[in-house]
C-alpha cells in the first residue's frame, strides 16, 4: 500500500456509520469542534454502510466547508469491520482514529491515544476495562455480561493480553494501518480482534489507554443473532491465527 498524504493530513477520522441520520450531524459537529482545536491538520472519512435512511447525505451536508472530509455510501450493508477497512484504506492521516458514531468515547478522548503514540507505541486502543477507566453510563446486563463472557474467550482462545477488545476507538500510526487492515478479513463485529491479532503477528507496539465511556441505547448489535455471528467471526479468527502460526513454525 502507498504511504503518501495529501495536503500533510496528520489525523484521520473514520467514522463507520449505518442509519445514523438523526444523530450523525450532532457526532461530527462535535469532531469537527474539537479538530478546530488542533495545531495540525485534519480529516473525517465517513462510510456509510448500505443505510436505508439520509445518513450520507446528513453527512454531506454537515461536513460541506467546515473540514477536509471523504464521505463514502455502499450500496449494500456488509458489516462494521468491512466499513472500518475501507475508511481506514482511503484515509490520508499520518495517524489514523476510527471510532464509533455514537461518541461513546467522547472525541477529546483522541488526546490519550495520540499522547500513546507519541510515548512510543504504534496503535494505541481506547479500554473500558482498566483501573483508570470511566463508565459514565453502563449497559444493561445482559449486554454487559455479553461483553464480558466475548472478551473472556477472546482470551482463552485467540488473543491474551488485552482487557478490552471491543471498545471502538482505536488509532494506528499510517504505515500499521495499513499493513492490518490491508490483511483484514472479519467484516462484521468481531473485527477488533483479528485486527489486534494481526497487530501481534506483524510486531506492533500495542498500548492500551483508559478511556471514559458511556453506552449508548440503543445498540445495533442484536443480543442473540449478533453474538452468535461474533462467535463465528472469532472462531474463523482462531484458525487463521493457528495457521499462521503453523507456517511460521515451518519457515
Amino acid at each position: 500500500m502507498s504511504d503518501r498524504r495529501s495536503n500533510d493530513i496528520h489525523l484521520s477520522v473514520v467514522f463507520p456509520v449505518y442509519n445514523a441520520e438523526k444523530r450523525i450531524a450532532a457526532t461530527l459537529a462535535a469532531t469537527v469542534a474539537y479538530l478546530a482545536g488542533k495545531p495540525f491538520a485534519a480529516e473525517i472519512v465517513v462510510v456509510d454502510d448500505g443505510s436505508m435512511d439520509r445518513t450520507a447525505e446528513v453527512a454531506r451536508e454537515t461536513l460541506a466547508g467546515r473540514v477536509p472530509s471523504k464521505v463514502i455510501r455502499r450500496e449494500r450493508n456488509l458489516g462494521k469491520g468491512a466499513s472500518v477497512r475501507e475508511g481506514v484504506l482511503a484515509s490520508s492521516g499520518a495517524i489514523v482514529l476510527f471510532s464509533d458514531d455514537d461518541l461513546s468515547t467522547p472525541i477529546g478522548e483522541c488526546d490519550k491515544l495520540l499522547a500513546a503514540l507519541d510515548a512510543g507505541a504504534d496503535i494505541a486502543i481506547g479500554s473500558r476495562a482498566l483501573p483508570d477507566s470511566v463508565i459514565r453510563v453502563r449497559q444493561r446486563r445482559p449486554r454487559e455480561w455479553m461483553g464480558k463472557t466475548f472478551n473472556l474467550l477472546v482470551r482463552l482462545f485467540v488473543l491474551k493480553g488485552y482487557r478490552d477488545t471491543q471498545c471502538g476507538f482505536k488509532a494506528f500510526r499510517r504505515a500499521a494501518a495499513l499493513d492490518v487492515f490491508s490483511r483484514l478479513q472479519t467484516a462484521g463485529f468481531g473485527f477488533d480482534v483479528e485486527a489486534l491479532v494481526l497487530c501481534r503477528e506483524l510486531g506492533y507496539r500495542v498500548a492500551e489507554v483508559p478511556v471514559v465511556w458511556s453506552d449508548s441505547r440503543p445498540s445495533r448489535l442484536r443480543l442473540v443473532g449478533g453474538s452468535l455471528g461474533m462467535l463465528k467471526e472469532l472462531w474463523r479468527i482462531r484458525r487463521r491465527a493457528r495457521r499462521e502460526a503453523r507456517k511460521r513454525r515451518e519457515t
